[in-house]
């Protein structure tokens, strides 16, 4: 069809587009949500989030860094400065594979955990090629209490946390299990670790990512809202020594609640939101 045989019916259509466009630029210049969104942010105003750093101090967390015991902060390794949880190594001469966490003082089942967090600097001297720019979150742990002095690492699922090297696809969120395995599509994974399909992050920019934990049922990994992995049936690993000890005290190797850590292996990483929603009660 020839536009110029119909000029008249082109330009009523044509004004009747611009004014479709016209409105639908004011809803959006107005900030006029449709009911969904409204759903949402009623929603969100509900959540009652658990500020776990409550960005002065680190009231409620323990350190454990290995070789030194339980609440000895090796050379200030964890600290808080102006209003970020941070974790560095200025008081390091040389890593010497002296693995830390943090740990919350509770134990926790049904949840989701969030956090802000960016990788700063340069690697500590001596830190292995694989903790460039890594850290992470522990989720369904065992108690720092039960930790051996020269552990490295608690026996938990961690959320693993990667910054990008400035040129490779690294993912982060993804998947290790210190004396732990998951079940994943029906299979029971053995693998130490399984990445996810975030995008990779390069620079020193805020990247948030979040957890949502139930119980046993599954485990889902968010980044910047995406969801990224997920998996089920978290479990001790009946292959490692220690693992084992924790199944024969605990009477289950399944795990449906522990401790949330925060890690430090070896290159500085701040954190300015730590924060938990009990899903217990839902």
């Amino acid at each position: 069809m020839r536009l110029n045989h119909f000029p008249n019916q082109f330009l009523c259509v044509t004004k009747s587009i611009a004014c479709v466009s016209c409105c639908a630029v004011l809803v959006f210049s107005l900030g006029i949500s449709s009911p969904l969104a409204a759903q949402d942010s009623t929603k969100a105003a509900s959540e009652k989030w658990i500020q776990l750093f409550n960005g002065k101090d680190m009231e409620g967390w323990t350190p454990k860094i290995r070789y030194h015991d339980l609440g000895d902060n090796f050379a200030n390794t964890f600290r808080v400065e102006n209003g970020v949880l941070k974790v560095g190594y200025e008081g390091y001469d040389e890593f010497k594979e002296t693995f830390g966490h943090l740990f919350y003082k509770d134990s926790f089942s049904h949840y989701r955990i969030r956090v802000e967090y960016r990788f700063v600097g340069k690697q500590v001297k001596g830190g292995p090629g694989w903790a460039l720019r890594n850290s992470g979150i522990m989720i369904h742990g065992e108690r720092p209490e039960t930790m051996t002095k020269d552990q490295d690492f608690p026996a938990s699922i961690e959320v693993q946390l990667l910054g990008g090297d400035g040129q490779n696809a690294r993912s982060t969120a993804n998947l290790c299990t210190p004396g732990t395995n998951v079940v994943m599509n029906d299979k029971l994974i053995l693998a130490h670790c399984t990445n996810s399909k975030s995008k990779t992050f390069h620079g020193e920019g805020w990247v948030t990512a979040e957890v949502e934990v139930k119980g046993n049922e599954v485990i889902r990994h968010f980044v910047n809202g995406e969801l990224v992995l997920e998996y089920n049936k978290p479990q001790w690993d009946d292959r490692d020594a220690h693992a084992k000890e924790l199944i024969q005290k605990a009477g289950d190797k399944m795990l449906s609640s522990g401790s949330i850590s925060l890690q430090s292996e070896s290159h500085p990483v701040e954190f300015r939101k730590v924060e938990l929603l009990d899903l217990s009660s839902k």
